[in-house]
C-alpha cells in the first residue's frame, strides 16, 4: 500500500493562498504526510518573496516538504545571470520582464523598481543587491522530480519513453506537446503543473494540479493515493 502524499500545484506568489492550501492539509486527516510543491512559485502574484521564505523556513524547520523547480523560478535565475536573456520556449520570445510573464510582480515583492524608465541592467543592478543570496541558492538546487513507486512529480511533464534517468530539465520544466496529448501508462502516476486549467483534472495516466493561481483562480491542494487524486477543502475531499 503507498503512503498518502500531499502536493500543491502552481503558487505564482500567491503567498496567502499558499497559506490556506497549507491549513487545508493540515486539517486533512491524512495528515501529518509528506508535501510536494510542483514548482513556479513566482511571477504574477504580488508575493513571491514571502512563498519563497516560507518554503525555507518550513524546511529548516524539519518539514516533510519538497520543492521542485519549475519554469518561472528558472526564468528568475537566468535573468539574475543575463538581463537580455530570452528564453526559447517562451511564446513570442518575451522577456522575463513583460507583463505576460510577471517577473516584475517577482522583482517588486523585494522592494525593486521596476519601471518602464529603467532599463534591463539598472533592474538587474537592483535585483543582485535586493534578492537574499539565500533565495537565489535555494531556487538553484531545486529539484527537478520527486518519484516514489507509484508517482513522478514535476513541474510540466515528463517526456514519453524516455527513461526517467535519461530525462532532461528542459522537458521537466517546459514540456506540453508531445506529454499532454499522450495517453500511454507511464508506469507511475504524474502529476504535476505548469499547464493552467480552470480546476484541476485527473488523466488516468497524468493529474494536473495547475487551478490557475496565476491568473485569480484558487490555489488547489491535493490528496494523492496511490492513483486516487482528491481535492482538499477544510476536512472536505473532493474526488477527481
Amino acid at each position: 500500500m503507498t503512503q498518502p502524499i500531499f502536493a500543491i500545484g502552481d503558487i505564482h506568489g500567491q503567498y496567502d493562498a499558499m497559506q490556506r492550501a497549507l491549513d487545508h492539509i493540515e486539517a486533512d486527516p491524512a495528515f501529518p504526510a509528506r508535501v510536494v510543491f510542483l514548482g513556479d512559485y513566482l511571477d504574477r502574484g504580488p508575493q513571491a518573496k514571502k512563498v519563497i521564505q516560507c518554503l525555507i523556513d518550513g524546511m529548516d524547520e524539519g518539514r516533510d516538504w519538497i520543492a521542485l523547480l519549475g519554469n518561472h523560478d528558472r526564468y528568475m535565475l537566468n535573468f539574475l545571470e543575463d538581463p537580455r536573456y530570452r528564453d526559447p520556449n517562451t511564446r513570442d520570445l518575451l522577456d522575463w520582464l513583460d507583463d505576460r510573464i510577471g517577473g516584475r510582480t517577482t522583482l517588486a515583492s523585494y522592494g525593486i523598481n521596476t519601471g518602464s524608465d529603467r532599463s534591463p541592467e539598472e533592474i538587474h543592478a537592483d535585483a543582485l543587491a535586493a534578492i537574499p543570496k539565500a533565495h537565489i541558492e535555494f531556487i538553484r538546487k531545486l529539484p527537478l522530480m520527486h518519484v516514489t513507486d507509484a508517482h513522478i512529480f514535476v513541474h510540466a511533464g515528463i517526456r514519453p519513453g524516455v527513461p526517467l534517468e535519461d530525462q532532461v530539465e528542459e522537458d521537466l520544466i517546459w514540456i506540453r506537446k508531445g506529454f499532454l496529448e499522450d495517453e500511454r501508462d507511464h508506469g507511475r502516476l504524474v502529476v504535476h503543473g505548469h499547464t493552467a486549467l480552470q480546476v484541476p483534472q485527473h488523466y488516468t495516466n497524468r493529474v494536473n494540479l495547475d487551478g490557475g493561481a496565476g491568473y485569480g483562480r484558487p490555489l488547489y491542494p491535493a490528496l494523492i493515493e496511490g492513483n486516487k487524486v482528491s481535492l482538499l477543502s477544510g476536512r472536505q475531499r473532493i474526488s477527481l
